[in-house]
């Protein structure tokens, strides 16, 4: 029997990279799956992709008056979930001496501020002993120069797996944390992480030379660890956090 048959689940920023291998994993799985995406164009692109049983909502987590419609457009499509995977993000790196307001607010409203009210807004629809999902990263334990504000939203998510499982224990929901390293996603590019063509190239390179296994992740890989925690495979585990950077931490 599938994983996750007769399960609805969705996925926040479902509609590429990391997000969007999970969608696909999940159908594999035999769930029903929404995505979100705040570019019309990329989500009907991902839906079709996809195929049956994928739904899609136009959403921006940057922006409280779209995450607050969330529930109403879930509702539109399913009664309630089980599965919840906050993967929506944005990865912006700055120093300290030149990092502005606008990149700081961006980043938390995105990373942190937009996954912790979509869930508030998911919650009610979220049925007893289902299962949360945030897709954090490696920059919550390590030092990275540039890093931050970007680090700093990410352990918010870490933090939050953890009380949030006390607050919902009630209700025998699981919330979760998988924290990528380095992932061959869309993320990794000169626009998206405010990066030249340059200093790109040399971020990759610093940081394949600090991972064991010599390479980046593959989003697959972090996809099948977020079905593990969507699964019944993980039915005793709550309030922690998988690392999967390929022993960068550890190591």
């Amino acid at each position: 029997m599938k994983k996750l048959a007769g399960k609805t689940a969705i996925i926040t920023g479902g509609n590429s990279g990391i997000g969007f291998a999970t969608a696909k994993d999940f159908l594999a799985q035999g769930a029903k799956v929404i995505i979100t995406g705040r570019n019309e164009k990329s989500v009907n692109e991902a839906l079709a992709k996809l195929g049956d049983n994928a739904y899609g909502i136009i959403s921006d987590s940057a922006y409280m008056e779209e995450v607050t419609k969330l529930a109403e457009q879930v509702k539109t499509i399913t009664p309630t979930l089980d599965i919840v995977v906050i993967n929506a993000g944005v990865g912006k790196f700055d120093a300290l001496a030149t990092m502005t307001e606008e990149t700081f607010d961006e980043i938390m409203n995105i990373n942190f501020k937009g996954a912790y009210f979509s869930l508030q807004q998911l919650l009610p629809l979220i049925n007893n002993g289902g299962s949360i999902i945030l897709n954090t990263s490696i920059n919550a334990h390590i030092g990275m120069a540039g890093a931050t504000v970007y680090a700093a939203s990410k352990a918010a998510l870490l933090t939050l797996a953890k009380n949030l499982s006390a607050e919902l224990t009630d209700r025998k929901i699981r919330v979760n944390a998988v924290s990528p390293g380095p992932v061959v996603t869309p993320l990794h590019s000169t626009d998206k992480l405010g990066l030249s063509t340059e200093d790109l190239k040399q971020m990759g390179d610093s940081l394949t030379q600090k991972i064991p296994v010599g390479r980046f992740g593959d989003a697959e890989e972090i996809a099948k660890t977020i079905t593990f925690f969507a699964s019944d495979d993980s039915s005793f585990i709550l309030g922690s956090e998988l690392i999967v950077d390929g022993g960068m931490y550890n190591l």
